[in-house]
């Protein structure tokens, strides 16, 4: 099995597209627990994105965030001494939290590290399929998840044949494609692709079928 690497995608003035049903999954520090990593700065600390799953009955040990932990969990149930948290649910643990995550039947999570700002405290759960959606521009759906100090967090869906205008991204963006297929003139996105743009790019995005993406702006700012 592949090893992981640090220092993964962490140059923020770069586009980066990927593909995680092309990625194998790696392993981590504790069985039962593997991941595809999409940015890391260290091998087990500091700015990490990663999918990662856990199978059933696994567990990782009692840990620390020192700049905070956020989560959407994508299939099967993650768990913590907080509860259990179903397919959809939007998780932010603030900078010092501490836990020990498990799944009893297995689960797979989209999960950044370390990438809050230091005053962003907020502790945040929210279950994204009993949450209602807001009219969003045109025809988008929106459903935010969060918001601090512009940086915004949140759920869009898009109607099939829908096309948004051309736009800028100040202070960069980050897309996870949940269903559907998402578009640009610069290619097409299956589900489970991880697109990072950065500060002040631009593109013209749009969709064929009926798509559902997670969507962070203002992150980025160089």
């Amino acid at each position: 099995m592949k090893q992981l690497k640090p220092n993964l995608n962490m140059d923020f003035s770069k586009k980066v597209v990927i593909d995680t049903n092309q990625q194998p999954w790696l392993p981590s520090p504790l069985k039962g627990v593997t991941r595809k990593p999409l940015a890391r700065e260290e091998l087990e600390s500091g700015h990490a994105t990663s999918i990662v799953r856990y199978e059933a009955g696994s567990h990782f040990s009692r840990h620390t965030h020192p700049m905070g932990e956020e989560i959407l969990v994508l299939e099967g149930t993650f768990s913590d001494e907080n509860g259990d948290f179903g397919p959809g649910t939007y998780i932010r643990n603030p900078p010092g939290s501490r836990h020990s995550p498990f799944s009893t039947d297995g689960c797979t999570i989209f999960v950044k590290l370390n990438q809050f700002d230091a005053n962003d405290l907020q502790q945040v759960r929210v279950d994204t399929h009993s949450t209602p959606w807001q009219q969003g521009i045109g025809g988008l759906e929106v459903m935010s998840l969060h918001d601090f100090e512009g940086q915004h967090t949140a759920l869009v869906k898009w109607p099939k044949n829908e096309t948004f205008k051309p736009h800028r991204h100040f202070g960069g963006e980050e897309i996870l494609v949940l269903s559907g297929q998402f578009e640009d003139e610069f290619g097409q996105y299956p589900a489970n692709t991880w697109i990072r743009s950065p500060h002040m790019s631009e593109h013209h995005p749009f969709v064929k079928e009926e798509t559902v993406i997670l969507v962070k702006v203002g992150q980025l700012l160089l």
